[in-house]
């Protein structure tokens, strides 16, 4: 049998509870550059391969870091790829998937963290930074809605809905509605587009008006409503269209 065959070895092959040295000094030497430097120490091929060393204790993860960065572009696009195509991907079985997205789950609730329960207005870069964390690799366009108490305090943030690549079905009444039961003042829309252009579409500002129209109508207040796309996003308050 070749010393470095294609086919991962055989659990039994190895000393129980010890990593091959090559795998072994190889990770060692990765986390060793990633405590001194950070992120900034590592490519994205290596970041991702801290990420897997994880999921396969006994394997070079190398060639799956680089497969995975191939289909998805890079590093956000890796881990926030829905687990259906990452499952495309060989080698890139339950374990694999589960550990990148526990990393998306990390980072969208450390981006949320930062505007619980904090007021959302004067914190407007820290929101800004959790929909393009929650929303800008999406391959769907999805609709939240966040939802504000009278001192424009988060207390909800709720998924209303998912979509196509170029669409999203959004039901004016529900949005109110919703905001009523939770006893919310105000409310912020956001929604990505796919196509990483933010700029609305005219379905978009139908939908925003007939949305803040209802929600005035019970004396809600619609702030904003804000369309993240890959690197950017649009206000529409700040943009003109309301």
């Amino acid at each position: 049998m070749p010393l470095f065959g294609t086919d991962e070895a055989p659990p039994e092959a190895l000393p129980p509870g010890r990593l091959p040295s090559y795998i072994r000094d190889h990770r060692k030497r990765l986390r060793a550059r990633f405590m001194q430097g950070g992120a900034a120490a590592l490519p994205d091929y290596e970041m991702l391969e801290l990420v897997l060393f994880r999921a396969n204790a006994r394997r070079d993860m190398k060639p799956l870091a680089h497969a995975l960065l191939e289909a998805f572009g890079d590093f956000n696009g890796v881990i926030s790829a829905p687990p259906d195509r990452l499952a495309e991907i060989p080698d890139a079985g339950d374990a694999v998937i589960c550990e990148l997205k526990l990393i998306e789950a990390a980072a969208q609730r450390l981006a949320r963290s930062r505007i619980l329960q904090r007021h959302v207005l004067t914190s407007w870069e820290a929101l800004l930074d959790y929909c393009h964390t929650a929303m800008s690799h999406r391959e769907t366009e999805q609709f939240r809605v966040l939802y504000l108490d009278r001192k424009n305090t988060l207390i909800a943030d709720e998924e209303q809905g998912k979509g196509t690549v170029d669409h999203v079905p959004v039901y004016p009444r529900e949005v109110v509605k919703r905001g009523l039961q939770i006893n919310a003042s105000a409310l912020i829309l956001v929604h990505n587009h796919p196509s990483g252009d933010p700029t609305p579409s005219q379905a978009d500002i139908d939908m925003t008006h007939q949305i803040e129209a209802a929600a005035n109508a019970l004396g809600i207040t619609l702030h904003d409503h804000i369309i993240i796309g890959k690197s950017r996003e649009l206000s529409f308050r700040s943009d003109g269209y309301l």
